[in-house]
């Protein structure tokens, strides 16, 4: 069997793992297998190569500054600051509810000043107070998988290929049904991704020592 490389020696891999050449219709399904995964990963994966980091800049003579688009590929995010004009030792935004962000600008009338707050609404980030200068707005995301649909190959295909391999393999199970390698499969998947998630703890943690801090906000 080749290495598996990209998209289109991934589904080489999984037509030769189906050992069922002569059924056209599995075969033409294994795009959408591939996708399956794919959504399922950015539901319950959580590694340091999915974090992303972007910046935006407030036009406070815009109609609405506050609101900011969230990246095309936003997952859910990890922090927001002001990188630019921020006052000294006020970088950091807090997160509120929609609710809690409208009852403060309820509270404070709409008077623009530097924004201390944000909420996720729709598809754009809300900032309160409404920016009253230029302001270069940090966000720290969690990103989706790059889907290999529209990509040749992606970061989690190079760093577990093994991962993409079993994951296709169990989303065939349906059309499949009784056979005994599915269970094979499972375990192949569930092996890698225990392996993946521990790569991804001592990646992130080994760097120093842990420090015990009290409980917060967690927004993913």
């Amino acid at each position: 069997m080749a290495l598996i490389v990209d998209n289109p020696s991934l589904q080489s891999a999984v037509t030769e793992y189906l050992a069922r050449d002569q059924d056209a219709i599995l075969i033409a399904r294994i795009p959408t297998f591939i996708q399956l995964f794919e959504a399922k990963m950015n539901r319950s994966l959580f590694v340091r190569q999915m974090e992303s980091r972007v910046t935006a800049v407030t036009n406070p003579t815009q109609t609405e500054p506050e609101f900011i688009a969230l990246p095309a590929d936003f997952q859910s995010m990890r922090r927001m600051r002001l990188t630019v004009g921020a006052a000294v030792g006020k970088p950091f935004l807090e997160y509120k509810s929609n609710q809690q962000m409208d009852e403060y600008k309820l509270s404070i009338a709409g008077t623009p000043a530097q924004p201390q707050f944000f909420t996720i609404f729709g598809n754009e980030i809300e900032l309160g107070p409404g920016p009253d200068a230029v302001y270069t707005v940090e966000m720290v995301y969690r990103q989706n998988i790059p889907a290999l649909a529209t990509n040749n190959t992606n970061w989690l295909l190079t760093l577990a290929p093994d991962i993409y391999l079993y994951g296709a393999l169990m989303e065939a199970a349906p059309y499949i049904k009784e056979d005994a390698r599915i269970q094979t499969w499972g375990a192949g998947l569930a092996s890698a991704l225990g392996d993946l998630n521990q790569l991804g703890l001592t990646s992130a943690f080994n760097a120093g020592p842990l420090t015990v801090r009290p409980a917060g906000l967690k927004i993913w």
